[in-house]
């Protein structure tokens, strides 16, 4: 990717728009590069060939205003440098065409672009493109993207219901917090997102682990589901393949997914391992789901003592699933005891709700029942806001 400045930004004020203009085909780029030459208020770097993906966080640390991109001479790789643009920065992203096509204008638009330019661009059409692109423009940048907060959903003993947990957490902290949601399942070979969010995937985490050497933030975005609530989703095979997920591979799939996502929820399934304490130590909570049984609260007795017992390490949750404090058999006092710690979360035993959900592949989280309550309150919370009360709200349209 070469370049060239049209002006020096230091010859500026502060009011000026930052322009990076990308289009290998000089006979258009050149009337436009000579149209934002002709404004004092705009600082133009050229780009003579499409940045690779690789190139783009190098991009975009620039920081620029406005990006305007050239459709004609590789519209697919431009329309993906749209999307993955307008989903990382708040520039103005604008393209342009010599060819005025009603179904290429729909699909910039749907990519993030905000200005479609018909080449050769009309210096009055730039200038007044421009004059919207400076009242987007926020007042205030960030140096860099926070990277997005990790929780890890684990349990030490099958059949506990991790899985229904975090993927029903995953849906409602997408839906709740309104921020980019990622639901990655790491329960290899055999994980089963997808199926309690009654969706169908056509790639899955062995294809992003498999092809490592490829994975960037362009290829992890042509493996995801998305759920009608917005969550996207990275799910586990849909037939037995063995996986050798290795460690580097997770790390750097996980790292992808923080930059492009503000909350990456993993599934871990039952299958804790030496491995697991990488991903445990970089997780903002861990949430260990137990129930109340002799094996599943000796194995997370095991879990804590092994990984957990260490301060410093990352926030510990344990959530207690299929609660009936009724016919416990064991006490909550002799479960805090065999735990070493309090139970943060109670998840109640809803055989109806839980069989229905099973039977209609529909979320648990899209209906109104005991269980969605508590995950609604565990979704609420790691994302910052406040409790509700589910009672006042069904009760607010009487007040």
């Amino acid at each position: 990717m070469t370049s060239t400045v049209t002006q020096d930004p230091g010859s500026l004020g502060t009011s000026v728009l930052s322009i990076a203009l990308i289009g290998p085909e000089g006979k258009y780029r050149a009337p436009l590069s000579s149209a934002l030459a002709g404004s004092p208020t705009n600082v133009t770097r050229e780009f003579l060939s499409y940045p690779g993906f690789d190139d783009l966080p190098q991009l975009l640390d620039a920081e620029y205003d406005v990006i305007i991109i050239e459709l004609d001479t590789n519209p697919e790789h431009a329309l993906d440098l749209v999307e993955n643009i307008c989903g990382k920065s708040s520039a103005t992203v604008m393209v342009y065409s010599a060819q005025a096509d009603s179904e290429l204008l729909v699909r910039c638009m749907r990519a993030g672009a905000r200005e479609f330019l018909t080449a050769p661009v009309d210096p009055n059409t730039i200038a007044e493109a421009l004059i919207r692109a400076s009242v987007r423009r926020p007042a205030a940048r960030s140096s860099k993207k926070a990277a997005g907060k990790l929780f890890v959903f684990a349990s030490a003993k099958g059949g506990s219901g991790v899985t229904t947990i975090a993927s029903n957490f995953a849906l409602t902290l997408a839906r709740e917090s309104g921020q980019n949601t990622i639901l990655i399942d790491l329960d290899l070979p055999l994980g089963n997102v997808a199926i309690d969010l009654g969706i169908t995937t056509q790639f899955s985490t062995a294809n992003a682990i498999e092809s490592v050497d490829r994975l960037d933030s362009n290829f992890l975005s042509k493996l995801l589901t998305k759920h009608s609530s917005g969550l996207s989703v990275l799910a586990a095979p849909d037939r037995y393949m063995p996986v050798s997920a290795s460690d580097q591979a997770v790390e750097k799939l996980l790292n992808i997914a923080r930059q492009d996502f503000d909350y990456v929820v993993v599934d871990a399934g039952s299958s804790i391992n030496p491995d697991c304490r990488e991903l445990f130590k970089v997780a903002s909570i861990v949430y260990l789901v137990t129930q109340v049984s002799i094996s599943g609260l000796r194995n997370s007795n095991r879990v804590i003592t092994e990984f957990f017992s260490v301060p410093g390490g990352a926030e510990l949750e344990i959530v207690l699933n299929r609660f009936l404090p009724r016919s416990l058999g064991i006490d909550e006092e002799n479960i805090t005891k065999v735990l070493t710690r309090q139970v943060n979360w109670k998840v109640p035993s809803d055989y109806i709700s839980a069989r229905r959900a099973q039977n209609t592949a529909t979320p648990l989280a899209l209906e109104n029942s005991p269980i969605s309550q508590v995950i609604r309150q565990m979704a609420r919370t790691a994302s910052g806001l406040p409790a509700t009360s589910d009672k006042k709200k069904r009760f607010a349209l009487f007040g």
